[in-house]
């Protein structure tokens, strides 16, 4: 057997690709969920981390600490096979989407707290004389221009989370790995894996060119 008909086997590829596509929209809403809910997190975490009284500041920083330490293949066993002895059980897409929002949110509160610091101290001293109270001025004034700072890499976590759905497979979600997996377990042939590589590759390589021209852009912006 040669390196295409092992590894590019196209009726092989032809033959799992149903399976594969319906693990691909498995991860897309898998992504999308956790994403959203990381997304969420994050900026309620920076918020206390920055503004609470100090025994919630102290609750976040150390909240964000351990899950930006704690291995997400951990957490998933944690979460799908540990907690049930708890009595606290949640289907593998329930589980895997905690799982990447605890981590996820907690790299992006540190990249929203980046984001607030970077705006300028009298930012805020103009908004209080102003008048506004404190949700005025994070709504009004801060957050927008914080926003532009942080989006190129919350866009980074944001494809790191989808790349992380792939470990969801080991709690028996049927998501695109898992597919492929299968499929190529029936097959007796990895062209299914290759398949699924090359999906994420066509999913994810738009998203790190628009990564790439956000950069780029803020950048100009900052330089002038």
């Amino acid at each position: 057997m040669d390196l295409f008909e092992t590894f590019f086997n196209i009726d092989v590829l032809r033959r799992s690709l149903p399976l594969l596509l319906k693990g691909l929209g498995v991860t897309i809403k898998l992504g999308i969920v956790s994403i959203v809910a990381g997304l969420a997190g994050g900026l309620v975490l920076a918020l206390l981390r920055l503004y609470a009284p100090r025994p919630a500041r102290i609750l976040a920083r150390i909240y964000i600490d351990i899950f930006r330490s704690l291995p997400l293949l951990v957490l998933l066993v944690i979460v799908y096979y540990a907690l049930p002895f708890v009595g606290i059980r949640m289907p593998p897409f329930w589980s895997a989407m905690c799982a990447l929002s605890m981590v996820s949110a907690a790299y992006n509160a540190e990249v929203f707290r980046a984001g607030i610091e970077a705006v300028p101290r009298g930012q805020f001293e103009a908004s209080e004389a102003l008048g506004l109270s404190y949700r005025q001025s994070m709504i009004d004034v801060v957050l927008p221009q914080a926003i532009k700072i942080v989006i190129p890499p919350l866009t980074n976590n944001s494809i790191n989370v989808i790349k992380d759905t792939a470990l969801a497979s080991v709690v028996a979600m049927p998501d695109l790995l898992k597919q492929a997996t299968q499929a190529q377990a029936l097959s007796a042939n990895p062209s299914p894996l290759i398949g699924a590589a090359i999906i994420y590759i066509l999913l994810l390589w738009p998203l790190v060119s628009i990564v790439s021209q956000l950069e780029r852009r803020f950048g100009q912006e900052k330089r002038s």
